[in-house]
């Protein structure tokens, strides 16, 4: 870990972003628990529904000081939302984005020891890999193994233990230029294909266990059809992209485990 420090730490200034769509039984509770932690929260409503669209009018109006509301009049999914956020935090100043779920299964409480990791090391992602409890859904959770495996092979490493959380911490100027580049996949695709897309960029990856619940009453807005077809699609795109850095790739788990071995 200490090859993760080497740079000095700039100006630390961090901000929330929550991407929400139709999540109003549950955005209220998440806004307040983030808000323990003195830190600006920026919503996305993604075209969310009337009802959900007021409950963050509400919100916005009741936390005016530390909560910014954007929109997008129709949804254009989770990952362009967080996307939406990383160009309002790049333009207001903020180093760094912490990416929230609206539904409720994160832990808030862990946002302090995130935000800590992201202050040590500063120029690396702080990605969550999920401690499930009983509520988890036992296809859903044997299902992610075959994403594990295919991002182990796009990255040729094991650096990445879990890239489908979305709670995690980024540094937002190598976003902002990867955004750039590329178009980072939009909906259910986007948490494991810009964390590999960082990856190659040479960002590294610390780890950190979070807990993670499914409440009985939550609503998911996975597609089983056009999620998994977004999904197989971007591992296929990922993979001839390893196939490019294939050398530069190899180099860099060689380096990090001779690192390992000194450590």
């Amino acid at each position: 870990m200490s090859a993760l420090n080497s740079n000095s730490n700039p100006s630390f200034k961090p901000c929330v972003v929550i991407p929400v769509y139709n999540h109003e039984h549950a955005i209220a509770a998440v806004v307040e628990a983030v808000l323990r932690f003195d830190t600006p929260c920026i919503l996305v409503d993604d075209g969310s529904s009337h009802a959900c669209a007021t409950v963050l009018d509400q919100l916005q109006q009741t936390y005016s000081a530390q909560v910014v509301l954007l929109r997008h009049v129709q949804n254009q999914g989770k990952g362009a939302a967080v996307l939406t956020g990383f160009e309002y935090a790049a333009k207001n100043g903020y180093s760094h984005l912490l990416q929230v779920d609206a539904d409720g299964q994160h832990c808030v409480a862990d946002i302090a020891r995130f935000l800590k990791q992201a202050e040590t090391y500063p120029a690396a992602v702080i990605a969550g890999y999920p401690i499930y409890d009983e509520s988890v859904p036992k296809l859903r959770l044997y299902a992610r193994y075959l994403t594990h495996v295919w991002v182990w092979i796009n990255t040729l490493s094991f650096a990445i233990r879990d890239s489908m959380c979305g709670f995690r911490v980024y540094p937002v100027a190598p976003v902002i230029t990867l955004m750039s580049r590329h178009k980072i996949g939009s909906r259910m695709n986007f948490d494991t294909d810009i964390l590999v897309r960082l990856y190659w960029d040479g960002l590294e990856v610390v780890n950190e266990g979070t807990r993670v619940g499914y409440p009985a009453d939550g609503v998911s807005h996975f597609r089983v059809w056009r999620d998994n077809a977004l999904i197989t699609a971007m591992h296929t795109r990922l993979f001839f992209g390893m196939l490019l850095r294939l050398p530069h790739l190899l180099m860099r788990t060689i380096k990090r485990t001779k690192q390992k071995k000194r450590d």
